[in-house]
């Protein structure tokens, strides 16, 4: 129980520090955020996060320029809460990586922590679906890429599955990445992978509502991650 209530506490002090420095760096922060820290990642929903001038420029069908503009603004904001996260959680953070989901005005921010793999909750490895949900994570990233050489997934609470690919890219893709054009495959591989994810088959087999489907990178490692959000199951 004095476990629990320290995770809490620490995921209200991590909401309250890196709401102040998104609203800092964007002029205005998010209107909700959701902290999970459940080894060995940490992730931040964010609700109704949108600035006036990024919905204007929505609004204008300009929906690249806004994510643009967020890869720069987060290129700033990732050391200093890869700092803030290291503090709170008392392990070495993983770079920071993130999604946008700008219809719904949602993100998230997520990391993985340098942890010792024996410190994982075995309920993690073993949830309802995982079978069908690698399957389905293996169809799609065939059909845009390859099949994975490995995947591995997480369900971090009732709400928050994560999973990491590994070995994804294409001969084409590393020469994108080589040549200076990491920014372009990367906002084209959100829109691409999100389009052939089957959320409606996800949604069976979990039995449970998806509210929001995330993608992001780490081109360095050849390493991909889909975070699905649910919505929170009926009691």
């Amino acid at each position: 129980m004095i476990e629990l209530v320290e995770t809490r506490t620490m995921e209200s002090s991590i909401a309250s520090a890196a709401g102040k420095l998104l609203r800092d760096h964007f002029g205005k922060g998010p209107g909700s955020l959701f902290v999970t820290v459940e080894k060995p990642f940490i992730t931040i929903y964010l609700k109704n996060f949108l600035t006036p001038m990024e919905n204007v420029l929505l609004e204008q069908n300009n929906a690249l320029k806004v994510q643009e503009t967020r890869d720069l603004l987060m290129s700033k904001i990732k050391p200093d809460l890869q700092v803030l996260l290291s503090a709170e959680t008392n392990h070495s953070v993983g770079t920071i990586r993130y999604d946008w989901n700008l219809e719904k005005r949602t993100g998230i921010l997520f990391a993985e922590l340098q942890t010792n793999p024996n410190e994982f909750e075995t309920d993690q490895l073993d949830y309802k679906a995982k079978k069908e949900i690698h399957e389905e994570i293996e169809r799609f990233t065939k059909k845009a890429q390859k099949s994975p050489r490995n995947i591995k997934s997480f369900k971090l609470n009732d709400r928050t599955i994560i999973s990491k690919r590994e070995d994804i890219l294409v001969c084409i893709e590393n020469e994108l990445i080589n040549t200076g054009f990491e920014e372009q495959l990367r906002l084209s591989k959100r829109k691409l992978e999100k389009h052939l994810i089957q959320t409606t088959y996800l949604e069976t087999v979990l039995e449970q509502a998806i509210e929001d489907v995330f993608v992001d990178w780490d081109f360095d490692s050849d390493t991909g991650y889909v975070i699905f959000i649910l919505h929170a199951p009926n009691k």
